[in-house]
């Protein structure tokens, strides 16, 4: 996983960002930078692998990770951010319509 994390500091599309409260990792997300091949092909920023301990959800921890994130994907001028959850996730789905991401496409997955 350090491995991973050395690969992800030195990139320019990768961000991972992590949550600490009392010297303890309570949550991290991933947000990875990718260019449009349409129109003015504007960057927009892709959320992965959101977690925050279930002890430490509704503490602010997850709305400080993507409002950080959020910061730098308009630093990089991104136009937009998009991510998927399950849609059996009702707690995540909950977070981010409060967030202010709009339920708005089907997704689809083929596992390999």
């Amino acid at each position: 996983m350090r491995e991973q994390f050395s690969k992800m500091e030195d990139s320019e599309t990768h961000i991972l960002l992590s949550a600490i409260e009392d010297n303890k990792l309570v949550g991290s997300v991933m947000g990875i930078i990718c260019e449009e091949l349409y129109g003015e092909c504007k960057p927009f920023l892709l959320v992965e692998n959101m977690i925050v301990d279930k002890n430490c959800r509704r503490k602010g921890a997850g709305k400080a990770l993507l409002t950080e994130l959020e910061k730098v994907a308009k630093q990089k001028n991104c136009t937009q951010v998009i991510l998927v959850t399950e849609s059996e996730r009702s707690d995540a789905c909950w977070f981010y319509e409060a967030y202010g991401f709009q339920l708005n496409n089907k997704g689809y997955k083929k596992k390999l």
